[in-house]
């Protein structure tokens, strides 16, 4: 079907529509394209000076903003401290933040622009609106004028993507109380900022505004910091975010934020009762909710599970024929690779082709200092299944190219099966660790063991060698640590 000519349309008919310009929605767009057949691609997102662009939340208010302040903040950081250390002198560093935000919205023009030229050779329709759903195959698209018109296609793939969580206790109130988009935007660092929430978006966005000179509160409602991750790994990052400075405080629910003259009065209850914290800024980062508002007719038989997802099986099926839904819009974690690997899929599966999205090794990276990454099970996982397993370790504080580098805080960790020495779970806090967690997810698509990386030779001096011996110490048989 993929060499099939492309269906014969006029400006309405298409083989595929995919609603959502996204990083799930565009990649399933360019594929279908790829794939010869006919494509357009809506997208409604709309930047706060009125300009339309495609690229949804990652590009425009997620992660590709939030990664460029996060490496401005921590070059700040490094040099105010780091630098003296390496021997380069500066008599001070002045926080020119304008220019950092300058630079965040360059970076953003640039990538969301890039996608227009990306559908430009790959032959796909990009149209700036809002996409409906009236029925299979049909699809109402209001342009960004107001004008509506009915499109017609074979295939629909809904990429609609998510948006922020708000809490009733402390609703949105820019710009004392704003959400993740409005945290990057901040024309002044805030003396006293409180971060509603302690995951990814709430850890990273607290780091930027610390590292810029802000008193940084972090409100986590439950008793465990970062339950989602591995808590060996989990309590060596806060170990280190405390010492950064970072006032981390868990078991805090919120029960109220009051704007009065400037500033805001929060109000949450701990072990200890009631508290009190007067901030600036109040950030709310407690999730995201999958975003379906005025996407689906009635009658379209799609269907939505309690929590607001469209549901769909392992193939992003929807159960209505020739409709698909991919991204944040469907169950998994709201996950940008996960968003694009699946819009990958579903293009190829209606061209006929083979497609899978392998859910068991999808990493997930905080990008902090240190950075946190980690694939497949935690230890806490492994064993409530009740599998025998092995773990090894290997601390940065023993790597050559991490001393170098000044960066020794964290470690890798290797979790393996004891009966046949299958990688279940790697996980790693230091540096650069979302790009170390790649071998690791390579190593799990093809069922490794950790024998197997223990005989891939690895650079010598470099990070990647602490992934090594980390599988090396499951077997207690590491070269470069003390403690194996």
């Amino acid at each position: 079907m993929a060499n099939e000519p492309q269906t014969p349309r006029n400006s309405d008919t298409y083989d595929v529509i995919v609603i959502g310009g996204g990083p799930a929605g565009y990649p399933a767009a360019i594929r279908a394209a790829q794939n010869k057949l006919s494509v357009a691609c809506i997208d409604e997102w709309k930047n706060r000076d009125g300009t339309y662009a495609f690229g949804g939340t990652c590009l425009n208010a997620g992660c590709i903003p939030s990664k460029a302040l996060l490496e401005s903040s921590e070059l700040y950081h490094r040099a105010q401290g780091e630098f003296a250390t390496h021997g380069i002198r500066i008599s001070e560093a002045k926080l020119d933040l304008a220019q950092m935000q300058k630079r965040r919205a360059s970076i953003v023009r640039t990538m969301t622009q890039g996608i227009l030229a990306l559908f430009k050779a790959a032959g796909v329709t990009p149209l700036t609106g809002h996409g409906k759903l009236l029925a299979p195959g049909k699809v109402e698209f209001t342009a960004s004028d107001g004008k509506k018109r009915t499109l017609s296609a074979k295939n629909v793939v809904l990429a609609s993507g998510s948006t922020p969580i708000e809490l009733r206790s402390a609703p949105f109130k820019a710009p004392e109380i704003v959400d993740s988009w409005g945290a990057l935007e901040f024309d002044a660092v805030p003396k006293r900022l409180a971060v509603i929430g302690a995951g990814v978006i709430g850890l990273e966005l607290g780091s930027v505004w610390l590292r810029l000179g802000a008193e940084v509160v972090v409100l986590e409602a439950l008793p465990e910091f970062l339950a989602i991750a591995d808590q060996q790994l989990a309590k060596e990052a806060l170990k280190h975010f405390k010492k950064q400075g970072l006032d981390v405080r868990l078991g805090a629910k919120v029960t109220g934020a009051k704007v009065a003259g400037g500033t805001v009065e929060v109000t949450y209850t701990d072990a200890q009762g009631e508290q009190r914290l007067s901030v600036d800024r109040v950030v709310v980062a407690i999730g995201r909710r999958p975003y379906t508002q005025d996407l689906l007719a009635p009658a379209t038989g799609v269907q939505l599970d309690e929590r607001g997802f469209i549901k769909v099986d392992e193939h992003c099926r929807t159960g209505v024929e020739g409709v698909w839904a991919v991204g944040d819009c469907v169950r998994g974690p709201m996950l940008a690779h996960k968003g694009k690997e699946e819009g990958v899929m579903v293009a190829d599966l209606i061209a006929g082709l083979y497609g899978e999205v392998n859910y068991k090794v999808i990493p997930s990276v905080i990008y902090t200092a240190p950075e946190i990454a980690w694939v497949g099970q935690t230890e806490e996982q492994v064993r409530a299944s009740g599998r025998a397993y092995k773990t090894g370790v290997f601390p940065f504080l023993a790597s050559g190219r991490a001393r170098a580098m000044e960066q020794t805080a964290g470690f890798a960790k290797v979790l393996a099966a004891q009966d046949d020495d299958e990688i279940l779970g790697v996980h790693i806090v230091g540096p650069l660790a979302g790009e170390l967690i790649a071998e690791a997810v390579l190593a799990m698509e093809y069922s490794a063991s950790s024998e197997d990386l223990q005989r891939t030779i690895h650079a010598h001096p470099t990070l990647s060698e602490a992934v090594h011996e980390a599988a090396l110490a499951a077997d207690k048989r590491a070269i470069d640590n003390i403690n194996r």
